[in-house]
């Protein structure tokens, strides 16, 4: 027995008794009961004509269903929920196809379609069994156990739909739940399943497992059971370590892999920004391709940010996520080694302008990741690369108000270079630019309209010229 406290849902149920409707509140909502967790999930399995019933309930809350007559579902939205009305169904599945044939079914025959034994739980909303609770599959013992196990085979649960492995990693990670030794198995043997699954869809599990509390160990299970290398192989490849042999020393270097994994581990409690972990998923991806042993040094990754930087476009394509966040990743990726390079306290205020006006708004978000790079087990050392880090946010701050580089471009724009020199819009235009902000970033001059102005009057026609001279071009 649960305690039904929503008005909505009460109410919904006093509809369900003036029409002689048995409805039950289903998966994750009564799973989050249980768990303590907010409850923001109303789906409501409906023993009839869902489709009728949902839209009753919407007139009554003067809202509109939205449906979805080929899998009896019907979406209300009310209030600040969405609330989805599903008519009890058994699906049956074609192995090369996600979409399954629908028909009328049993309420067992409704909950054994779902994917996992914690989300089969259902509870009465009918007044007179109100909070009464349906629990086929020992659901509450796998609660209390922490225990992710499907209410069928594995192999028949996530054949029906494989995205239903990433899922399990998903809840393993969002629970802090184990998945069932058998389960376990069975993704690892159908793994390549995924590939049926769309891109969107993958794409979407994927970015809620790196929204979860604890995103690594999802991405562990998906590394383990071999699905990441069929979603996202620039990741699975980060994976493993080689060893060089110079003279009586060996010599490898840590596994990327489980390095990022930490990364990420160390960002979490600092943000629930999803594209800042990204970012630290991605800082070190281009690693693979840059690795160089060099006698006497050891190995190296010169430039795997700078490509790292590079290769987000594909990534993105390939993932088919937002492209408004590209140009951000881009950015931390390409950035996250500067403000080591500029511990040295003789460094020039033009290198720390330069990484200023490079990071511009997202300075704070590139240090948070900067401090989750650190992962030395040696305690002294981390309090240096912190203390160090710190020194160099203080300096970049400084100079970034000092010099006003918040949001920086040349004080003279582009209309006016174009109407002092009497040319029309070409890269001309952005090369006097340029050529302005240089001098402000090298200190020759501040960061004044004024100032900008005198020195872009005094220099123009050579500017131009020099222009000329590189890229053989007439305004």
């Amino acid at each position: 027995m649960i305690q039904i406290t929503e008005d909505i849902l009460i109410n919904i149920g006093k509809i369900a008794d003036q029409e002689d409707v048995k409805i039950y509140i289903v998966g994750g909502y009564v799973r989050d009961y249980f768990l303590g967790r907010k409850r923001k999930d109303f789906d409501i399995s409906v023993i009839g004509d869902s489709i009728k019933f949902a839209k009753l309930v919407a007139k009554k809350f003067n809202s509109k269903a939205v449906l979805y007559k080929r899998f009896r579902t019907a979406m209300v939205p009310l209030a600040d929920f969405q609330i989805e009305f599903v008519g009890t169904r058994k699906e049956e599945y074609d192995p090369s196809s996600r979409k399954p044939i629908v028909s009328r079914g049993s309420r067992k025959d409704d909950i054994v379609r779902r994917d996992f034994t914690i989300n089969t739980l259902a509870a009465s909303l009918n007044s007179e069994t109100m909070g009464e609770i349906i629990n086929l599959f020992d659901a509450l013992k796998d609660l209390e156990g922490k225990i992710i196990r499907t209410p069928l085979d594995p192999k028949i649960t996530y054949s029906d739909d494989p995205l239903r492995m990433m899922r399990a990693a998903r809840f393993a990670a969002q629970l802090d739940f184990e998945i069932e030794e058998k389960s376990y198995s069975a993704i690892s043997e159908m793994a390549h399943r995924i590939k049926i699954i769309s891109q969107e869809r993958i794409s979407d599990e994927f970015l809620k497992i790196l929204s979860s509390n604890h995103p690594s160990r999802g991405l562990a299970i998906l590394f383990r059971t071999g699905l990441l290398q069929h979603i996202f192989p620039q990741l699975d490849n980060l994976s493993g370590t080689e060893i060089k042999q110079e003279g009586s020393r060996s010599h490898g270097h840590k596994d990327v892999f489980w390095h990022t994994l930490k990364v990420l581990d160390n960002i979490v409690p600092h943000t629930e920004n999803v594209w800042l972990r990204f970012a630290a998923l991605m800082h070190d991806i281009a690693k693979p391709r840059t690795k160089k042993y060099i006698k006497g040094i050891g190995w190296t990754f010169h430039g795997h940010e700078e490509i790292g930087a590079r290769w987000q476009k594909k990534i993105f394509r390939q993932m088919k996520f937002p492209v408004e966040h590209l140009l951000y990743v881009e950015t931390l990726v390409r950035l996250h080694q500067r403000p080591m390079q500029l511990v040295d306290l003789e460094v020039s205020d033009s290198a720390i302008r330069r990484l200023a006006v490079s990071a511009g708004e997202h300075l704070e978000d590139l240090f948070t990741l900067c401090r989750a790079d650190i992962t030395t087990k040696n305690p002294n050392k981390t309090k240096k690369y912190k203390n160090n880090y710190e020194i160099v946010f203080q300096k970049v701050i400084d100079v970034q108000e000092k010099d006003k580089l918040r949001e920086f471009q040349s004080p003279v724009g582009g209309e006016e270079i174009m109407e002092i020199c009497n040319i029309k819009p070409s890269r001309l235009v952005g090369y006097l630019k340029n050529e302005i902000e240089e001098s402000i970033l090298e200190g020759k001059i501040a960061n004044d309209y004024h100032e900008a102005k005198s020195l872009f009057l005094e220099n123009k026609e050579e500017w131009t010229r020099d222009y000329q001279n590189k890229f053989k071009e007439i305004p």
